[in-house]
Protein backbone atom coordinates (compact mmCIF):
# COMPACT_ATOMS: atom_id res chain seq x y z
CA UNK A 1 0.00 0.00 0.00
CA UNK A 2 1.49 3.59 -1.14
CA UNK A 3 1.23 6.17 1.44
CA UNK A 4 -0.55 8.82 -0.69
CA UNK A 5 1.87 12.06 -1.16
CA UNK A 6 2.57 14.74 -4.00
CA UNK A 7 4.43 12.17 -6.31
CA UNK A 8 1.14 10.15 -5.95
CA UNK A 9 -0.99 12.85 -6.81
CA UNK A 10 0.92 14.25 -10.05
CA UNK A 11 0.96 10.34 -11.21
CA UNK A 12 -3.13 10.29 -10.68
CA UNK A 13 -3.51 13.50 -12.93
CA UNK A 14 -1.30 12.82 -15.34
CA UNK A 15 -3.15 9.39 -15.84
CA UNK A 16 -6.06 11.61 -15.69
CA UNK A 17 -5.14 14.18 -18.65
CA UNK A 18 -6.21 13.90 -22.07
CA UNK A 19 -3.76 14.51 -24.87
CA UNK A 20 -5.48 18.26 -25.08
CA UNK A 21 -4.54 18.72 -21.66
CA UNK A 22 -0.97 17.41 -21.84
CA UNK A 23 -0.17 19.43 -25.17
CA UNK A 24 -1.96 22.74 -23.71
CA UNK A 25 -0.02 22.08 -19.92
CA UNK A 26 3.11 22.05 -22.46
CA UNK A 27 2.42 25.40 -24.36
CA UNK A 28 1.96 26.95 -21.31
CA UNK A 29 5.75 25.71 -20.21
CA UNK A 30 6.85 27.19 -23.06
CA UNK A 31 5.05 30.43 -23.23
CA UNK A 32 5.93 30.82 -19.29
CA UNK A 33 9.70 30.24 -20.30
CA UNK A 34 9.78 33.08 -23.40
CA UNK A 35 7.69 35.54 -20.98
CA UNK A 36 10.64 35.01 -17.97
CA UNK A 37 13.51 35.20 -20.88
CA UNK A 38 14.60 31.68 -19.65
CA UNK A 39 17.99 29.98 -21.83
CA UNK A 40 17.16 29.76 -25.26
CA UNK A 41 18.58 25.63 -24.20
CA UNK A 42 15.81 25.36 -21.95
CA UNK A 43 13.19 26.72 -23.73
CA UNK A 44 13.82 24.92 -26.92
CA UNK A 45 14.19 21.42 -24.82
CA UNK A 46 10.31 22.08 -23.65
CA UNK A 47 9.72 23.11 -27.61
CA UNK A 48 10.86 19.63 -28.31
CA UNK A 49 8.93 18.13 -25.82
CA UNK A 50 5.97 19.48 -27.47
CA UNK A 51 6.62 18.31 -30.90
CA UNK A 52 7.51 15.00 -29.84
CA UNK A 53 3.63 14.66 -28.18
CA UNK A 54 2.22 16.20 -31.39
CA UNK A 55 4.33 13.73 -33.29
CA UNK A 56 2.70 11.37 -31.62
CA UNK A 57 -0.86 12.59 -32.50
CA UNK A 58 -1.70 12.98 -28.79
CA UNK A 59 -3.01 16.41 -30.03
CA UNK A 60 -4.79 15.48 -33.48
CA UNK A 61 -8.35 14.43 -32.10
CA UNK A 62 -10.95 16.71 -32.72
CA UNK A 63 -11.86 19.48 -30.29
CA UNK A 64 -15.51 19.90 -29.54
CA UNK A 65 -14.54 23.95 -29.43
CA UNK A 66 -12.80 23.58 -33.01
CA UNK A 67 -12.79 26.96 -34.97
CA UNK A 68 -12.07 27.60 -38.13
CA UNK A 69 -9.37 30.15 -38.30
CA UNK A 70 -5.89 30.76 -40.23
CA UNK A 71 -2.81 29.16 -38.66
CA UNK A 72 -0.74 31.50 -36.47
CA UNK A 73 1.22 34.61 -38.09
CA UNK A 74 -0.78 33.78 -41.66
CA UNK A 75 -3.64 35.28 -42.92
CA UNK A 76 -6.00 35.85 -45.87
CA UNK A 77 -6.60 38.24 -48.11
CA UNK A 78 -10.08 38.87 -49.95
CA UNK A 79 -9.85 40.06 -53.59
CA UNK A 80 -9.89 43.57 -52.86
CA UNK A 81 -6.77 43.51 -50.86
CA UNK A 82 -5.07 41.25 -53.71
CA UNK A 83 -5.88 44.11 -56.74
CA UNK A 84 -3.99 46.17 -54.30
CA UNK A 85 -1.24 44.13 -53.95
CA UNK A 86 -1.19 42.88 -57.67
CA UNK A 87 -0.46 46.60 -58.05
CA UNK A 88 2.06 46.96 -55.86
CA UNK A 89 4.27 44.27 -57.00
CA UNK A 90 3.53 45.11 -60.66
CA UNK A 91 5.29 48.47 -59.86
CA UNK A 92 8.16 46.87 -58.06
CA UNK A 93 8.28 44.41 -61.29
CA UNK A 94 8.63 47.40 -63.40
CA UNK A 95 11.09 48.71 -61.73
CA UNK A 96 13.58 45.40 -61.43
CA UNK A 97 12.98 44.93 -65.09
CA UNK A 98 14.00 48.17 -66.09
CA UNK A 99 17.22 48.14 -64.61
CA UNK A 100 18.11 44.85 -66.30
CA UNK A 101 16.73 41.99 -63.96
CA UNK A 102 15.72 38.25 -64.92
CA UNK A 103 12.87 36.21 -63.03
CA UNK A 104 14.19 33.63 -61.50
CA UNK A 105 12.45 31.20 -59.00
CA UNK A 106 13.80 28.51 -56.51
CA UNK A 107 12.12 25.78 -54.21
CA UNK A 108 9.86 26.76 -51.06
CA UNK A 109 12.20 24.32 -49.33
CA UNK A 110 15.80 23.92 -49.27
CA UNK A 111 18.34 21.27 -47.71
CA UNK A 112 18.28 22.27 -44.03
CA UNK A 113 22.82 22.22 -44.34
CA UNK A 114 22.01 25.12 -46.80
CA UNK A 115 20.46 27.74 -44.77
CA UNK A 116 21.82 27.16 -41.70
CA UNK A 117 25.04 29.01 -40.69
CA UNK A 118 23.66 32.24 -43.13
CA UNK A 119 20.83 33.96 -40.36
CA UNK A 120 23.21 34.39 -37.27
CA UNK A 121 20.85 34.27 -34.31
CA UNK A 122 17.55 34.17 -36.66
CA UNK A 123 18.45 30.54 -37.68
CA UNK A 124 16.33 29.31 -34.52
CA UNK A 125 13.21 30.99 -36.45
CA UNK A 126 13.92 28.68 -39.39
CA UNK A 127 10.85 25.56 -40.37
CA UNK A 128 12.48 22.43 -40.41
CA UNK A 129 10.03 19.67 -42.38
CA UNK A 130 9.83 16.07 -40.80
CA UNK A 131 12.45 14.17 -42.12
CA UNK A 132 10.87 12.80 -46.47
CA UNK A 133 12.73 10.01 -47.48
CA UNK A 134 16.41 10.43 -45.39
CA UNK A 135 16.73 14.54 -46.42
CA UNK A 136 16.48 17.28 -43.41
CA UNK A 137 14.85 20.20 -45.08
CA UNK A 138 13.66 23.66 -44.15
CA UNK A 139 11.13 26.00 -45.25
CA UNK A 140 12.90 29.25 -47.13
CA UNK A 141 13.75 31.91 -44.38
CA UNK A 142 14.44 34.39 -47.24
CA UNK A 143 14.64 34.31 -51.27
CA UNK A 144 19.20 35.43 -51.19
CA UNK A 145 19.99 32.16 -49.58
CA UNK A 146 18.28 29.98 -52.09
CA UNK A 147 19.76 32.74 -55.09
CA UNK A 148 23.18 32.03 -54.02
CA UNK A 149 22.88 28.72 -54.18
CA UNK A 150 21.54 28.68 -57.28
CA UNK A 151 24.52 31.09 -58.26
CA UNK A 152 27.36 28.14 -56.90
CA UNK A 153 25.45 25.20 -58.35
CA UNK A 154 25.31 26.74 -61.90
CA UNK A 155 28.87 28.50 -62.13
CA UNK A 156 26.13 31.75 -62.88
CA UNK A 157 29.31 34.37 -63.59
CA UNK A 158 27.26 37.72 -63.77
CA UNK A 159 23.58 38.25 -63.25
CA UNK A 160 20.86 40.48 -61.82
CA UNK A 161 17.75 38.25 -61.05
CA UNK A 162 14.62 39.33 -59.08
CA UNK A 163 12.04 37.22 -57.31
CA UNK A 164 8.60 37.97 -56.00
CA UNK A 165 7.82 35.18 -53.23
CA UNK A 166 6.43 33.98 -50.15
CA UNK A 167 9.25 33.20 -47.27
CA UNK A 168 8.62 31.53 -44.17
CA UNK A 169 9.93 32.32 -40.31
CA UNK A 170 8.83 30.74 -36.72
CA UNK A 171 8.82 33.80 -34.50
CA UNK A 172 6.62 35.06 -32.12
CA UNK A 173 3.91 36.97 -34.59
CA UNK A 174 2.41 40.52 -33.92
CA UNK A 175 0.57 41.21 -36.84
CA UNK A 176 -0.77 44.78 -35.92
CA UNK A 177 2.79 45.43 -36.73
CA UNK A 178 3.03 43.42 -39.66
CA UNK A 179 5.56 40.81 -38.14
CA UNK A 180 4.11 37.59 -40.20
CA UNK A 181 5.40 33.92 -40.15
CA UNK A 182 4.49 34.12 -43.57
CA UNK A 183 4.90 36.72 -46.20
CA UNK A 184 6.49 37.98 -49.19
CA UNK A 185 9.87 39.55 -49.87
CA UNK A 186 10.38 41.30 -53.10
CA UNK A 187 14.01 40.18 -54.05
CA UNK A 188 16.47 42.07 -56.41
CA UNK A 189 20.12 40.71 -56.76
CA UNK A 190 23.25 41.96 -58.70
CA UNK A 191 26.06 38.56 -58.77
CA UNK A 192 29.39 39.12 -60.27
CA UNK A 193 32.32 41.28 -60.44
CA UNK A 194 31.45 44.64 -60.67
CA UNK A 195 33.43 48.45 -60.43
CA UNK A 196 33.26 49.26 -56.11
CA UNK A 197 30.22 50.29 -54.70
CA UNK A 198 28.37 50.73 -58.49
CA UNK A 199 25.70 47.84 -57.67
CA UNK A 200 24.97 48.84 -53.64
CA UNK A 201 24.20 52.16 -55.14
CA UNK A 202 21.84 50.96 -57.87
CA UNK A 203 20.02 49.05 -55.35
CA UNK A 204 19.65 52.11 -52.83
CA UNK A 205 18.32 53.97 -56.02
CA UNK A 206 16.03 51.22 -57.03
CA UNK A 207 14.15 51.10 -53.41
CA UNK A 208 14.11 55.08 -53.72
CA UNK A 209 12.58 54.66 -57.02
CA UNK A 210 10.00 51.77 -56.02
CA UNK A 211 8.69 53.55 -52.83
CA UNK A 212 8.37 57.16 -55.04
CA UNK A 213 6.60 55.82 -57.45
CA UNK A 214 3.90 53.57 -55.02
CA UNK A 215 3.70 57.26 -52.93
CA UNK A 216 3.59 55.78 -49.52
CA UNK A 217 4.64 59.23 -48.36
CA UNK A 218 7.91 60.15 -47.22
CA UNK A 219 10.76 58.13 -46.69
CA UNK A 220 14.32 57.53 -45.50
CA UNK A 221 17.14 55.13 -46.72
CA UNK A 222 19.50 54.21 -43.63
CA UNK A 223 23.00 53.04 -45.09
CA UNK A 224 26.14 51.73 -42.94
CA UNK A 225 28.61 49.14 -43.66
CA UNK A 226 29.54 45.85 -41.89
CA UNK A 227 33.43 46.42 -42.04
CA UNK A 228 32.71 49.99 -40.46
CA UNK A 229 30.68 48.33 -37.58
CA UNK A 230 33.34 45.73 -37.02
CA UNK A 231 35.70 48.79 -36.73
CA UNK A 232 33.58 50.21 -34.21
CA UNK A 233 33.31 47.61 -32.24
CA UNK A 234 36.77 47.27 -32.21
CA UNK A 235 37.30 50.21 -31.00
CA UNK A 236 35.16 50.20 -28.25
CA UNK A 237 36.68 47.14 -27.02
CA UNK A 238 34.39 44.37 -28.11
CA UNK A 239 35.97 40.95 -28.62
CA UNK A 240 36.26 39.67 -31.76
CA UNK A 241 34.25 36.19 -31.13
CA UNK A 242 31.67 38.65 -30.12
CA UNK A 243 31.12 41.07 -32.89
CA UNK A 244 28.19 39.39 -34.42
CA UNK A 245 26.44 38.57 -31.21
CA UNK A 246 26.62 42.03 -30.52
CA UNK A 247 25.86 43.27 -33.99
CA UNK A 248 22.62 41.16 -33.41
CA UNK A 249 21.81 43.06 -30.60
CA UNK A 250 22.56 46.78 -32.13
CA UNK A 251 20.15 45.56 -34.88
CA UNK A 252 16.96 45.68 -32.94
CA UNK A 253 17.42 49.65 -32.25
CA UNK A 254 14.83 50.05 -34.84
CA UNK A 255 12.40 48.02 -31.97
CA UNK A 256 13.64 48.88 -28.71
CA UNK A 257 15.48 51.55 -27.17
CA UNK A 258 18.84 51.80 -26.51
CA UNK A 259 18.83 51.14 -22.44
CA UNK A 260 17.53 47.67 -23.58
CA UNK A 261 19.88 47.04 -26.06
CA UNK A 262 22.70 48.10 -23.85
CA UNK A 263 20.76 45.62 -20.96
CA UNK A 264 20.79 42.81 -23.27
CA UNK A 265 24.68 43.64 -24.28
CA UNK A 266 25.88 43.48 -20.53
CA UNK A 267 23.28 40.98 -18.79
CA UNK A 268 23.27 38.14 -21.83
CA UNK A 269 26.10 38.82 -24.21
CA UNK A 270 28.97 39.65 -21.28
CA UNK A 271 30.07 42.77 -22.39
CA UNK A 272 31.62 45.30 -19.75
CA UNK A 273 29.00 48.41 -19.35
CA UNK A 274 32.24 50.33 -20.33
CA UNK A 275 32.27 49.21 -23.43
CA UNK A 276 28.86 49.17 -24.12
CA UNK A 277 28.61 53.09 -23.06
CA UNK A 278 31.17 53.57 -25.96
CA UNK A 279 28.82 51.41 -28.38
CA UNK A 280 26.07 53.84 -27.57
CA UNK A 281 28.27 57.03 -28.08
CA UNK A 282 28.59 55.75 -31.89
CA UNK A 283 25.11 54.27 -32.92
CA UNK A 284 23.49 57.82 -31.87
CA UNK A 285 25.43 59.21 -34.85
CA UNK A 286 24.06 59.89 -38.53
CA UNK A 287 24.19 61.91 -41.13
CA UNK A 288 25.82 62.20 -44.51
CA UNK A 289 29.54 63.54 -45.64
CA UNK A 290 29.37 65.38 -42.61
CA UNK A 291 29.59 62.19 -40.64
CA UNK A 292 32.19 60.90 -42.84
CA UNK A 293 34.44 63.65 -42.00
CA UNK A 294 33.88 63.51 -38.30
CA UNK A 295 34.04 59.66 -38.64
CA UNK A 296 37.36 59.65 -40.31
CA UNK A 297 38.93 62.34 -37.87
CA UNK A 298 38.18 59.34 -35.27
CA UNK A 299 41.82 58.49 -34.54
CA UNK A 300 40.44 55.20 -32.39
CA UNK A 301 37.82 54.68 -34.85
CA UNK A 302 40.68 54.64 -37.96
CA UNK A 303 43.27 52.67 -36.22
CA UNK A 304 41.27 49.37 -37.05
CA UNK A 305 41.83 48.14 -41.15
CA UNK A 306 38.41 47.28 -41.37
CA UNK A 307 36.60 50.87 -40.40
CA UNK A 308 39.24 52.77 -42.85
CA UNK A 309 37.86 50.34 -45.41
CA UNK A 310 34.55 51.16 -44.46
CA UNK A 311 34.87 54.49 -44.67
CA UNK A 312 36.22 54.41 -48.22
CA UNK A 313 33.68 52.30 -49.20
CA UNK A 314 30.82 54.82 -47.68
CA UNK A 315 32.63 57.69 -49.05
CA UNK A 316 32.39 56.61 -52.75
CA UNK A 317 28.94 54.88 -52.34
CA UNK A 318 27.40 58.50 -50.82
CA UNK A 319 28.97 59.84 -54.33
CA UNK A 320 27.59 57.62 -56.92
CA UNK A 321 23.82 57.86 -54.73
CA UNK A 322 24.39 61.98 -55.27
CA UNK A 323 25.50 60.93 -59.45
CA UNK A 324 22.17 59.05 -59.17
CA UNK A 325 19.97 61.71 -57.35
CA UNK A 326 19.21 59.91 -54.55
CA UNK A 327 21.26 61.15 -52.07
CA UNK A 328 18.94 63.43 -50.37
CA UNK A 329 16.72 60.18 -49.64
CA UNK A 330 20.03 58.92 -47.85
CA UNK A 331 21.28 58.69 -44.45
CA UNK A 332 24.68 57.65 -43.43
CA UNK A 333 23.36 55.49 -39.99
CA UNK A 334 25.56 53.84 -37.95
CA UNK A 335 22.66 52.12 -35.59
CA UNK A 336 21.84 50.33 -38.86
CA UNK A 337 23.48 46.62 -38.30
CA UNK A 338 20.98 44.07 -39.80
CA UNK A 339 21.98 40.77 -38.01
CA UNK A 340 22.32 38.39 -41.22
CA UNK A 341 25.75 36.65 -41.40
CA UNK A 342 25.64 36.83 -44.90
CA UNK A 343 25.56 40.90 -44.65
CA UNK A 344 29.83 41.95 -45.71
CA UNK A 345 29.77 45.03 -46.83
CA UNK A 346 27.32 47.77 -47.41
CA UNK A 347 23.85 47.15 -45.44
CA UNK A 348 20.66 49.47 -45.95
CA UNK A 349 17.44 49.87 -44.85
CA UNK A 350 14.33 51.75 -45.83
CA UNK A 351 11.83 53.27 -43.55
CA UNK A 352 8.76 55.21 -43.77
CA UNK A 353 8.84 58.07 -41.74
CA UNK A 354 5.51 58.78 -41.30
CA UNK A 355 4.40 55.58 -40.66
CA UNK A 356 4.09 53.85 -37.11
CA UNK A 357 4.91 50.24 -38.91
CA UNK A 358 8.20 51.79 -39.56
CA UNK A 359 10.82 49.42 -41.99
CA UNK A 360 9.46 48.80 -45.53
CA UNK A 361 12.39 46.99 -46.99
CA UNK A 362 16.19 46.33 -46.76
CA UNK A 363 19.61 44.44 -47.58
CA UNK A 364 23.14 44.67 -48.28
Amino acid sequence: ILTPGPAHVVVVLSLMATPQDLCKKQEEIVKKLRKEKAPEEQIQAEIAKLRDLKSKHLCDEPSKNFVLKCPKGTRDYDPFQMAIRDKVFSVVKECFIRHGAVSLSTPVFELKETLMGKYGEDSKLIYDIADQGGELLSLRYDLTVPFARYVAMTKTKQIKRYHIDRVYRRDQPAMTRGRYREFYQCDFDIAGEYDPMIPDAECVKIVSEILTNLKLGSFVIKVNHRKLLDGMFAACGVPPEKFRAICSAVDKLDKVKWEEVREEMVGEKGLSGEVADRIGEYVKLHGRRDLLDRLGKDGCLTAAKDARDGLEDMKLLLEYCDLFGVLCNVSFDLSLARGLDYYTGVIYEAVLTGSPSGEKGGGG
